[in-house]
């Protein structure tokens, strides 16, 4: 995997966050932070850590931000300053933008001055936790688009020692079971055949639509 240049402009808790993993994943990481405390305690953790204003499009020419990969804005309750570093950075000729939204008009702004992809962290946490709420067995609910999500289900006593073909989860709710995953070991693509056991765990792809109805069967049995 080629090493890439990030910046990552706001460290709230997802900002710091996804700074850390990103540099823990072996790529560069620059963050801008006008917190002089929350760069101090940062700057051992990626490659380099600015404490300026991010709205200063003079300061960020300075650091070179056109020759980065990507760029993620993370900037806090402050959407005024979200949008006007988003539109600095694409003018200032980042290759790639992230977003972070705070709600779906802010997201919908976003994308309009120039965000490659915009994530809604409070918005996508309340839905997993919802869906885990309402069933238990549901261990995660990841939105992939506006019709399409993943669902990890922890397999349910009437499914264990049965095949993937005994359950016909396509057939019945038109959902495709994408890996099954067993502690550490993941089966990708399983076939038809594939026997569930105690604690897996069912990987399922489908509509949104579909994975409703799986859902909807999961929470009455």
């Amino acid at each position: 995997m080629a090493k890439k240049q990030f910046v990552v402009i706001g460290l709230g808790r997802f900002g710091e966050s996804l700074a850390r993993t990103v540099y823990n994943l072996g790529h560069d990481v620059l963050v801008i932070d006008m917190d002089e405390e929350k760069i101090a305690d940062i700057a051992d953790y990626v490659t380099h850590a600015v404490q300026m204003d991010a709205t200063d499009e003079n300061a960020l020419r300075k650091l070179g931000l056109r020759n980065f990969d990507v760029a993620v804005v993370t900037i806090g309750s402050d959407i005024q300053a979200s949008v006007m570093v988003t539109l600095l950075v694409r003018e200032i000729g980042v290759k790639y933008i992230i977003a972070k939204g705070h709600s779906d008009l802010h997201a919908k702004v976003l994308y309009k001055i120039g965000a490659d992809k915009v994530v809604l962290p409070e918005k996508d946490m309340g839905q997993r936790v919802a869906h885990n709420l309402v069933s238990s067995n549901i261990l995660d609910y990841i939105e992939l688009s506006s019709e399409y999500s993943i669902m990890e289900i922890e397999a349910l006593d009437s499914w264990i020692n049965k095949s993937l073909k005994d359950l016909e989860l396509r057939k019945k709710y038109g959902i495709n079971v994408v890996a099954i995953k067993d502690g550490n070991d993941v089966n990708v693509s399983p076939g038809p055949d594939e026997m569930i056991m105690k604690n897996d765990i069912i990987v399922a792809l489908g509509t949104t639509k579909d994975l409703g109805k799986l859902e909807g069967a999961i929470g009455k049995s």
